[in-house]
């Protein structure tokens, strides 16, 4: 694969960036128009790829076409330039643009993950190449055409290929920004082939074991639908989904009932019907995935796996809900990405810490509990780039950032604010011109 050349990014005078800047704006406000219109065929086309429910793409593509409001507050707040005392002459900084840009997608969000970062950096000016992942490519081909009307000749466009097509765009020397969304392994690839090209901008969002800790005081019945749903929405393959469950001892009969029941309300069904809550997984591999983990595991299983290749009649990789009681901290290590959820009994608080922290991801993490002072002093402790409170590990909303700690990325936030690593700054001191 070959990349077109580009152009040196041009500098204009201030004014003309303001005018420039303005310009974008109305260019992704059209965009979002040609969205809005296009929004059922793009949800459809999601669930049809990818096997999400059709509620769930639909949701997606909300956020996809909302994400350019955000994206344009953060714009008006970040991207201009700004006059500052400069000591004795004027200045003001400048926010420059990188250059071209390569945004890796990832199957489970195929528009929406992907969709944050192109805005941004089209916002800020750098062109944008998209390659999305192989799973979604047909809908991922759609939204291109939507999309690339909207802006000059190559200033965005989608290449389809596979990880080693995604990887050549990443370490091309014309790119001068990547964001990838996907695995531990591949990012830290990516990192270690980029580190010679140390100006080049890389944004990882990568992988988690999210835990989601029930304290004795906790509403149980609200937790339990909430780690149920965290476990099962997008039949688990987010990266902010619930993996782990750490409940306190003196609760645990109470609550285990209550989440095994909210588990098995999620029945695998026709994603395109719209009462189905849990479609099937991505491909045979994922289901390999979801047998090894039920086959390995070791502890006590409170909710067994089973996999069905038929559900209504429509062959698939359906798999349902499991749920297993353990000790030991084997494959806290690796994402799940599949509805199977370690379950932990902590003697106290400081017990539910150090069960969170076994593992090096840090991503999101749960705390259930009706008092603001144990959330407070729990969640202090707890190394994520994203804490919750009664609420979902798959909450994430995007009026906030969103990025992981630790092996979860390198903390750029795939939310609110990731428009602040799509430029340069330059520093810029004047003095001597003669009067016009």
């Amino acid at each position: 694969m070959s990349l077109p050349p580009w152009p040196a990014p041009k500098l204009p005078r201030r004014t003309g960036r303001a005018v420039l800047l303005l310009e974008r704006m109305e260019r992704l406000r059209a965009a979002q128009r040609a969205l809005s219109a296009a929004k059922e065929e793009l949800a459809r086309g999601i669930t049809i790829e990818t096997g999400k429910p059709l509620t769930e793409s639909q949701g997606e593509v909300a956020a996809v076409i909302a994400k350019i409001d955000f994206a344009i507050d953060d714009a008006r707040e970040y991207l201009t330039d700004r006059n500052t005392a400069g000591g004795q002459h004027p200045a003001l900084v400048r926010q420059c643009p990188l250059g071209p840009a390569g945004v890796i997608g990832p199957f489970n969000f195929p528009l929406h993950l992907g969709h944050g970062a192109n805005v941004a950096y089209l916002l800020a000016g750098n062109p944008v190449i998209y390659k999305p992942s192989p799973f979604a490519a047909n809908v991922a081909a759609h939204y291109g055409e939507v999309m690339a009307p909207h802006f000059p000749r190559d200033v965005f466009q989608v290449v389809q290929g596979s990880g080693d097509e995604g990887e050549e765009l990443c370490l091309d020397p014309r790119v001068r920004a990547v964001c990838f969304t996907g695995s531990v392994r591949v990012g830290r690839t990516l990192a270690q082939k980029l580190a010679g090209d140390f100006s080049k901008s890389l944004a990882l969002e990568l992988g988690g074991n999210n835990a989601l800790i029930v304290c004795a005081d906790a509403d149980l019945d609200n937790a339990a639908r909430a780690a149920a749903d965290g476990a099962c929405l997008t039949a688990g393959q987010r990266c902010n989904a619930t993996s782990r469950v750490i409940v306190e001892k003196k609760v645990a009969a109470d609550f285990l009932p209550r989440f095994l029941a909210a588990l098995q309300n999620y029945e695998p069904g026709d994603p395109l019907r719209a009462e189905t809550r849990l479609g099937p997984l991505i491909s045979a591999a994922a289901v390999e995935r979801y047998e090894k983990l039920c086959d390995t595991l070791h502890g006590s299983w409170l909710l067994s796996g089973k996999v069905e290749l038929f559900v209504a009649g429509k062959r698939g990789h359906y798999v349902r809900p499991a749920a297993i009681q353990r000790t030991d901290d084997s494959h806290a290590d690796a994402e799940a990405f599949v509805p199977v959820v370690s379950v932990y009994l902590a003697d106290d608080l400081d017990h539910a810490v150090r069960l969170h922290s076994a593992t090096p991801f840090g991503l999101t993490a749960s705390i259930f509990t009706r008092s603001e002072a144990t959330f407070r002093r729990l969640g202090a402790r707890l190394e994520v780039g994203n804490l919750y409170a009664n609420l979902p590990t798959t909450f994430s909303p995007s009026t906030l950032p969103f990025g992981g700690w630790r092996d979860s990325g390198n903390g750029r936030p795939g939310g609110r604010g990731f428009i602040r690593f799509t430029t340069r700054e330059q520093a810029v001191q004047f003095t001597g011109f003669e009067a016009q």
